[in-house]
């Protein structure tokens, strides 16, 4: 498994065109005699309409348009520990996390006892997934070996399936694929829905705008709620900007980001998959490892 702009409409004072038209002659011999009365008259009139002008600009002048709030993660990041490839989030000094592996058959053989004494405490197995370009469905070969020796060692095990679906009849079809290998079985995690652009340019679902995407990951999750399991959005910072965030609901995202100092999303998550180059023992390739923020999920 695996980053918009506000613009600010800007308001210009409006400009003030004045025109003058030339005083009529006077016949007055007080006028004629004193120049100097009709230039203080000019001058009054002048400061008066400066004034005016003034006065406008401020009465009109419209107040200055609130920034956008900034996002606040509701996370310490400052209380995030790391040794070596694993991290522990304790603020205040008290443990709120756990670490976790994702697995599929690309992980070969996995010896599950030793993955549950290296530290491990949950893993996330992948049910299977659809083709990108034919589009067919297709069960992760060692689903059910990895879910079973999984839960048998004691770790809280969830799911995921890899979609490439283009429309919610797919994705509930992909729901009903998911439920039929589950085949009843219960799970302490979500099953999370994982859509993603592939870098095959003939990507079937490459390009899916955000309402088609948006309701094909609400069909799939609604599915599966409606069978008693909780779901899950996986997806970097640039999958989820392809989604209507909000239409999701309070449906947990399960964020990726590798190599971070602290995660970089401008969104809640409660789980981060942090590294795809982790190392535990029983595993015999690198794996995926994601921090679980336990208060979350």
């Amino acid at each position: 498994m695996k980053p918009r702009t506000n613009k600010r409409r800007s308001h210009g004072k409006p400009r003030h065109a004045a025109t003058y038209a030339p005083a009529p002659r006077s016949s007055s011999r007080h006028a004629r005699k004193s120049p100097l009365v009709g230039v203080l008259l000019v001058m009054l009139a002048g400061l008066l309409f400066v004034g005016m002008l003034v006065g406008l600009g401020q009465c009109t002048a419209p107040e200055s348009a609130p920034k956008n709030a900034e996002y606040v993660s509701p996370y310490d990041w400052s209380s995030l520990e790391r040794t070596g490839d694993r991290l522990a989030y304790r603020p205040g000094g008290s443990l709120k996390s756990q670490v976790g592996v994702d697995v599929s058959d690309h992980q070969g053989f996995i010896d599950w006892n030793a993955v549950a004494a290296d530290g491990i405490d949950f893993a996330f197995v992948r049910i299977g997934n659809r083709g990108y370009t034919q589009g067919g469905l297709s069960a992760d070969a060692r689903f059910d070996e990895n879910v079973r020796g999984a839960q048998a060692a004691g770790l809280q095990t969830g799911a995921y399936f890899f979609s490439q679906a283009v429309n919610t009849a797919e994705a509930v079809e992909e729901a009903e694929f998911v439920l039929a290998q589950l085949n009843g079985r219960a799970l302490e995690l979500p099953v999370a829905f994982d859509h993603e652009p592939v870098a095959d340019p003939n990507g079937r679902a490459n390009n899916l705008d955000k309402g088609t995407l948006t309701a094909a990951a609400i069909a799939f999750c609604e599915r599966l709620e409606a069978a008693g399991y909780k779901t899950m959005i996986y997806g970097n910072n640039g999958d989820m900007a392809r989604y209507d965030r909000t239409a999701l609901g309070n449906r947990p995202i399960w964020f990726a980001e590798y190599d971070a100092a602290v995660p970089r999303a401008r969104f809640d998550f409660a789980l981060w998959q942090y590294t795809n180059g982790g190392t535990v023992a029983g595993i015999s390739t690198s794996v995926d490892l994601n921090l679980r923020m336990t208060e979350a999920l």
